[in-house]
């Protein structure tokens, strides 16, 4: 299913006319995201307390142990390792992952092009199956997520309670940027995962959802219904979730509106197809300061341009300063939707038809193939979305 598709029928029933750039596809939408800086947590006491206590945690009747794909430092393959298993704490589940993503932005972490703690399990994109919730969590938590449920989880993990989130802007949720994007943990500056055979800590991407179970905010999930499936599903979590929150809050996408998608290529055919005039929205995928360029010259007066791609560290773009106050032209920059109101409303519109996940779904593999799919990623050998099959 093309990104154009998508947007037409997703927000709003909207019939917005859609003028791709030159050779774009909805891979460089899908697939093209970066990320904030990163650093490590440095709190070795409360770590050691953590490690300890996960040590002797288990699974009613279950497993006390996991395996996670592990990234180490850049130019490292990932290895599988032994994790003790990991407890979810107040407001957290944890899940049994049954699917997981290949997305450019854990490629980014796995390259080094961005820093973020290490080592670390990557992984974003995920489904899964409630297995149990953190102690003292709020009962209607427990009940909307009743043990044995499946669910799909959104990359931005809201805390639920910071400023922003009590307003409702779950993608600039404070807890979320400040602790799992700043330091790789959860919102007590913990993370939940540590080796079984050293009990050192290892940092969080999100939920860390390349292991076969992970510890999720409860407020970053949805449930999923029966009729849709595991693995073509996970991509609700980011890649049509990014998609989402970039026309339906940055943009604000209106019916009649003429869109593009900067992937690559020069804007010479956005002017041509708009007679010279530019898109009522741009949208910039890559973070490249080139096409952040290209999509503030594609926008018309008055116009939008978005951007969804985050640049490397120390990127900059530059813009004709003049042209943006003289005729209006917004920049917006957008990381996401919002988990709490707009994951259910994906669900929904994928679940009726209007628009179809196996589509956008290219490849699949085994837990154990993983390493393997991101290099075939890294060489440009995916289009589309590659998805682990971890059940």
């Amino acid at each position: 299913m093309s990104f154009s598709h998508f947007i037409r029928r997703a927000i709003n029933g909207s019939t917005s006319r859609i003028a791709l750039s030159a050779r774009s596809t909805s891979s460089s939408i899908f697939a093209s995201r970066s990320f904030c800086s990163e650093k490590k947590n440095s709190n070795a006491s409360s770590t050691k307390t953590a490690a300890s206590d996960a040590s002797y945690y288990h699974l009613n009747d279950g497993p006390s142990h996991m395996r996670a794909a592990v990234f180490w430092e850049p130019g490292k393959p990932l290895t599988f390792e032994d994790f003790h298993m990991p407890r979810p704490k107040a407001n957290e589940i944890l899940l049994k992952t049954k699917a997981c993503g290949v997305c450019h932005s854990d490629l980014h972490v796995i390259k080094g092009e961005l820093p973020f703690a290490s080592p670390c399990v990557v992984g974003h994109e995920i489904t899964g199956e409630v297995i149990e919730h953190g102690q003292l969590s709020d009962s209607k938590i427990t009940e909307r997520f009743p043990v044995g449920s499946q669910v799909v989880g959104a990359f931005i993990m809201p805390c639920g309670s910071c400023s922003f989130c009590s307003k409702g802007q779950d993608d600039l949720c404070e807890d979320f940027f400040a602790y799992n994007r700043a330091k790789g943990t959860l919102y007590d500056g913990e993370t939940r995962l540590f080796l079984r055979n050293s009990g050192k800590p290892v940092y969080m991407y999100s939920m860390g959802g390349l292991a076969e179970y992970c510890v999720v905010a409860a407020h970053a999930l949805a449930v999923l219904p029966k009729s849709l499936p595991y693995t073509e599903s996970a991509i609700l979590g980011c890649a049509v979730f990014t998609a989402y929150g970039a026309m339906a809050h940055a943009a604000q996408v209106r019916p009649g509106d003429a869109i593009a998608v900067i992937g690559i290529g020069a804007i010479q055919l956005v002017q041509e197809i708009t007679g010279g005039l530019g898109v009522d929205v741009a949208v910039e995928a890559l973070g490249k300061p080139q096409t952040f360029l290209q999509c503030v010259q594609s926008v018309r007066d008055g116009g939008k341009a978005v951007m969804i791609g985050l640049a490397q560290s120390g990127a900059k773009g530059e813009v004709d300063i003049n042209h943006l106050v003289r005729r209006q032209i917004k920049v917006i920059g957008s990381y996401g939707a919002r988990a709490r109101q707009d994951l259910p409303k994906l669900i929904k519109l994928a679940e009726s038809g209007i628009f179809n996940l196996t589509a956008a779904v290219s490849r699949t593999c085994k837990f154990e193939e993983a390493p393997q799919a991101y290099r075939d990623l890294d060489k440009g050998a995916i289009a589309g979305r590659a998805i682990v099959e971890i059940m």
